[in-house]
Parts: C-alpha cells; sequence; structure tokens
C-alpha cells in the first residue's frame, strides 16, 4: 500500500511509501491525518521536488455497485467499490404522493400552478443523483492523489423513434452522461471506453471477472476500473494490488416540520434535517463506551450512535459530553475482508482495523 500526500495547502503530491511516511512522522516532517478511511500525511515542510507521473482513475458504473481505481504506470494506488445511489426515486415519489395528499384535503390551499419544469431539458433526480455521487467520489480522489486521466467504461442505451413511451426512458440516462462527461472534461482528460473494448483488455490480461455483481471482492467491478486504468497509464499486466476500500452514500433525509403520518396523541414531530444537539450528522466521534461511531440522529437530549459501516444503532442517548467530535464523513466505508471474516455490521470498530493503513 502507499500512503497519500499532501503539502501545506492541501494540494496532493505523490504518494510515498508507509515506511518513509512513518520516518516523516517521527522527525516530525508530517502530520498523519485520515480521509474518509484512508491514511494520509500532510508535509510539514517543503517538498524536496513535485515531479509528477502519470494518474489515472479507471470508473466502473454499475446499477448497484461501482468501481474505482487509482493506477499509475508502476503501482496501483487504490481501489474502490461503491455502492450506488438508489433511494433518491423513492424520496421523490413519497414527496408527490405527500403534496398530493395535502391538495385533496378539505382546508385553503394555494392555488395549483403549472409544472414549471415541463417541457424543459433537465436530468431526472434519480438519475442526477447517480451521476453526482459519481463525481464525489472522484472530487474526494483527486483531494488525495494527482489524477491527470479519467476514463470511464461509456454504456449506451439507444432511444428508438416512434416507439412507445417506455423507450423514451432510456433518454435520460444519456442526458445525464453527456453531463457528466462535461464536467470531467473541464476537470481531467477524459477517455471512455465501451464495454467490449474493456472485455477485450481483461481478456488480454488473463482476468477473471465474478458474476456476483453484489459481491465485496475485487474481481467483481474492480477488476474493470483497474483495466480501464491500465488501458491509459499501461505498465505491467500483472494486477499488484488487490486491497479494496467499500463505500456508501448516506441517506440524508430532508428536514420537515412534521412527520408525514400522525403519531400517538396526534402530535407530529419533527423529522430529519442535519443538525441534532448542536452536532452536524454524520460526524465521526469517540464515545466513552461504544468507541468510534457516526452521528445518526438524536431523541429525548440524547445523540443517536451508529457503526461507520452502518447497521443496528449502537445507542439513542448518548451525552454529548461523552463524545469527542473527530470529523465530518461523506460517506460509509468499511473494509470488505471484516465483513467477510464473520465481523457483525453492528459492531463498533476502531479506525485502525477498518482502514487500509494501520498506523
Amino acid at each position: 500500500m502507499f500512503v497519500p500526500v499532501v503539502d501545506k495547502h492541501q494540494n496532493p503530491l505523490m504518494p510515498t511509501t508507509p515506511s518513509r511516511a512513518r520516518r516523516w512522522i517521527r522527525d516530525k516532517k508530517a502530520t498523519p491525518f485520515w480521509k474518509n478511511g484512508v491514511f494520509c500525511v500532510r508535509l510539514n515542510v517543503e517538498p524536496s521536488d513535485r515531479y509528477f507521473q502519470n494518474i489515472a482513475v479507471g470508473v466502473d458504473p454499475g446499477s448497484k455497485k461501482e468501481g474505482f481505481t487509482v493506477k499509475s504506470e508502476a503501482h496501483t494506488y487504490l481501489n474502490v467499490q461503491a455502492d450506488a445511489h438508489t433511494h433518491t426515486k423513492k424520496k421523490v415519489a413519497t414527496r408527490r404522493n405527500g403534496r398530493r395528499g395535502r391538495r385533496t384535503r378539505n382546508k385553503p390551499n394555494r392555488k395549483h400552478r403549472t409544472n414549471r419544469l415541463a417541457n424543459k431539458k433537465r436530468i431526472p433526480p434519480s438519475t442526477r443523483s447517480r451521476w453526482h455521487w459519481k463525481l464525489r467520489v472522484l472530487d474526494w480522489i483527486a483531494n488525495l492523489f494527482p489524477v491527470t486521466y479519467v476514463c470511464v467504461e461509456d454504456i449506451a442505451a439507444m432511444t428508438l423513434k416512434g416507439k412507445r413511451r417506455w423507450n423514451v426512458s432510456f433518454s435520460p440516462l444519456e442526458v445525464g452522461k453527456q453531463w457528466f462527461y462535461g464536467v470531467i472534461s473541464s476537470r481531467w482528460q477524459l477517455l471512455t471506453l465501451k464495454g467490449y473494448e474493456t472485455k477485450a483488455i481483461r481478456d488480454r490480461l488473463g482476468l477473471q471477472k465474478s458474476r456476483e455483481k453484489t459481491a465485496e471482492r475485487f474481481d467483481v467491478h474492480c477488476v474493470d476500473s483497474w483495466c480501464l486504468a491500465y488501458h491509459v497509464v499501461g505498465g505491467d499486466a500483472t494486477v499488484d494490488n488487490t486491497d479494496m476500500l467499500c463505500i456508501a452514500p448516506f441517506q440524508i433525509k430532508r428536514r420537515t416540520l412534521h412527520r408525514q403520518n400522525p403519531q400517538k396523541g396526534g402530535v407530529r414531530p419533527r423529522f430529519g434535517g442535519t443538525i441534532h444537539l448542536g452536532v452536524v450528522k454524520n460526524t465521526l466521534v469517540k464515545h466513552v463506551k461504544h468507541g468510534i461511531a457516526v452521528v445518526c440522529g438524536s431523541q429525548k437530549g440524547g445523540l443517536s450512535l451508529q457503526p461507520i459501516q452502518g447497521g443496528k444503532r449502537l445507542t439513542l442517548s448518548a451525552r454529548i459530553a461523552d463524545c469527542k467530535i473527530l470529523t465530518r464523513l461523506n460517506f460509509r466505508f468499511w473494509k470488505p475482508s471484516e465483513i467477510q471474516k464473520g465481523c457483525k455490521p453492528e459492531q463498533s470498530k476502531e479506525p485502525e482495523q477498518l482502514m487500509l493503513f494501520p498506523a
């Protein structure tokens, strides 16, 4: 494993080896820190050289899981398997049904207005959230590594004229893809490959791909993202790093004044939001009893804590005085080996047991 390095101004530099990072930390030349599950170092002195190699990020989109690989000609720095953003469609449907229900009640309501988004070129919310999630992951990677190229497997959804309405529904995927490509082209150098081209590279290198699309293994999605990055920067044809970090987006509920359904006694308590007892939701804290956990809500004057990788809540009544605030997370993360070895998701783990690099 290689350790990402940034300078005093948070600009990414070329990664270094763990042994050299330890010497820098020992000699006070660098400060260690964690960045959403990846161990990094920040230089306290001016670097001796700012030579950069070409680093490519391979992106393998998917409906449930997605693969990202950061690779140079000599080394594979990071493999990430991300859960796709799949809950937006259900949220939009729930919001629509709630709005329609309020308009049919026998109470004074505003006059119905026409749809201001009708007949306008736009990306549906569910499709837009998927492409925004990919872009957030790329931004997180670009803050750790000096990325030069981004190679994406081009997904195609053909729309036929004169067909039924169901065929037209494929067009939002194409519209969102073109918007995503435009944003990437403005930041990095973009390359695209078709699915059969990725398969040809994989077959030529003798790599196998699993059919278990939801398994947390390198040969499911990261093998394709590795082939995409290898196509750009080249290098040794053997995979030198199969370690993988799994991530998943947080499902943040929008703040509402009341719950949708009346509760016991006819009282509608407040629901959702991002601030709980003065603490931002999804903040990483260290509790005196439960260890490392994430703030996921509040109830009756206490914080609700949850493991980093998700699962059952650890407690519903944690006091703020018993929590040490560490940092705010952008997504959930876990190491797949911990789950495959039988560790329960509700068990709390220290960061060193979940991260890729032992400090």
